[in-house]
């Protein structure tokens, strides 16, 4: 990574290049691809928990061993279900975007995409 003293500000025409290449489009498939999935399927369990909670008394205060019961298991899974959607997120973000990001970063930082570089071009991204 360049020091901050030799830092050169980016011009938006260099952002918009960065914003324009196969690569960003690429990255952004990638995290949506994972994203939006995922938040569909959380929001689903989510709305699923709130709608039994509320309409399904009995089902719920089903005692599962002690004063244990159904509902207090489900809320515990809510917790749950956030570590690991963050865990799956983590590695998502290690194997299959951040290696895109980091050659993009680098890049900007050298001023590839700057105009009449011709260097916007994929030029080894690391693709999983």
């Amino acid at each position: 990574m360049t020091e901050p003293q030799d830092r050169r500000l980016l011009s938006p025409e260099e952002y918009l290049a960065a914003q324009n290449s196969p690569e960003f489009q690429d990255l952004k498939r990638r995290f949506r691809a994972f994203a939006f999935p995922m938040t569909l399927a959380f929001f689903s369990w989510y709305l699923l928990y709130v709608l039994l909670s509320t309409y399904a008394h009995d089902f719920m205060a089903t005692e599962v061993f002690g004063n244990v019961n159904i509902g207090i298991l489900l809320g515990l899974g809510q917790f749950v279900s956030t570590f690991v959607i963050t865990h799956l997120y983590v590695n998502h973000a290690n194997k299959r975007t951040d290696p895109i990001a980091d050659e993009m970063r680098e890049r900007l930082e050298h001023h590839d995409y700057r105009a009449g570089s011709g260097t916007t071009d994929t030029q080894g991204a690391t693709r999983v």
